[in-house]
């Protein structure tokens, strides 16, 4: 630091905060430590009595916090997203259109590891609404090293770390099986739910079909469905592991490429995820999307709409944070559910 006539600061960066006491009005902050002075900046500066302003040195080797704050939303920034301007050495990055927000964690963490500087995002794996705030970025000092900034940049790499995948309304195919419902013998309370659930992201049923636990014909239906152009088949019930349940079976034998028959969630265990040659997703959907608020389908849901492919590898994360704890009242997605490892 170093003790300057305020008439001489334009340009600078103020070391500390300018208080102004209006009496009976206000007492707070006119400028901020870390301001930057303007010309116009003056004249408020001398009527507070401040005829002298400790200012940081210029150091070519350093960077002004909301410069850094800049060079963090840099690295992070993808498309569908904007900033918002510096405020406090902070800048934010907001939502432009619903979609399901994704973060390169392994990159964000080696970030955050370098010290001094921070970028904090909202959890990543959920839809988020146009407006939604993302992540928050800013260095801890008033000014940085230069050096430190560049290795943040190398550090991250050249994609940025957040990405925003609008999610696409789709035609999709549903196959309701069991004898119950087949013959008749009880109402059919699961298609009204995977309507209602896909309706809320504009998604037009093409395609439905009740049919007995006779695999061939399951077979046969999404077969048949495919063909008339469906862009994702749901197949209901007959997912567990009694000998009238063959609905994994039907599937199986559609050609799909199964990528797994079970995820470590609850409830969502009997989930089966399946892929056909050209990407077109094929679901196994347990009993409990039909009497559970939440489910494994709530967490696959948006990827199968956003055209990210659901692995194996993932559906394993979700074994930490994939016990739904059933809440009176329910707050998904703020709440630990699905949000593992």
């Amino acid at each position: 630091m170093k003790l300057v006539r305020t008439e001489d600061a334009v340009g600078q960066v103020l070391c500390h905060d300018v208080t102004q006491i209006i009496r009976g009005v206000s007492k707070g902050p006119v400028f901020r430590k870390g301001h930057i002075i303007a010309r116009e900046d003056i004249p408020v500066l001398l009527s507070v009595g401040k005829e002298h302003l400790y200012i940081w040195e210029h150091d070519e080797r350093m960077l002004h916090e909301d410069e850094a704050a800049e060079i963090l939303r840099g690295i992070c920034q993808g498309p569908h997203m904007h900033a918002t301007t510096p405020k406090e050495g902070k800048i934010e990055l907001i939502a432009d259109c619903d979609g399901l927000f994704l973060v390169d964690t392994q990159r964000l963490r080696a970030v955050n590891a370098l010290g001094e500087m921070m970028i904090a995002t909202r959890f990543a794996g959920f839809p988020v609404k146009a407006g939604d705030r993302l992540c928050g970025t800013r260095v801890i000092p008033l000014v940085i090293e230069k050096e430190k900034m560049q290795r943040a940049r190398d550090v991250a790499g050249q994609t940025p770390l957040l990405q925003l995948l609008p999610m696409k309304a789709k035609r999709y195919g549903l196959v309701t099986t069991g004898s119950e419902v087949f013959h008749g013998r009880i109402q059919d309370t699961f298609t009204p739910v995977i309507r209602e659930k896909l309706s809320e992201y504009g998604c037009e049923i093409a395609f439905h079909q009740v049919l007995d636990d006779d695999p061939a014909a399951i077979t046969a239906a999404v077969n048949e469905m495919l063909a008339q152009g469906v862009e994702i088949v749901l197949c209901t019930g007959g997912m567990s592991v009694d000998p009238d349940d063959r609905t994994p079976l039907a599937i199986r034998n559609t050609g799909a490429r199964i990528v797994s028959y079970g995820a470590p969630v609850l409830p969502g265990a009997m989930f089966l995820m399946a892929y056909t040659e050209d990407g077109r997703p094929v679901c196994g959907l347990p009993g409990c999307v039909m009497y559970a608020r939440r489910t494994i389908f709530d967490l696959v849901l948006p990827r199968l709409l956003s055209g990210v492919p659901v692995t194996a590898a993932w559906l394993a994360t979700l074994g930490q944070g994939g016990l739904c704890l059933n809440c009176p009242d329910c707050h998904f997605p703020n709440c630990g559910f699905g949000k593992g490892g």
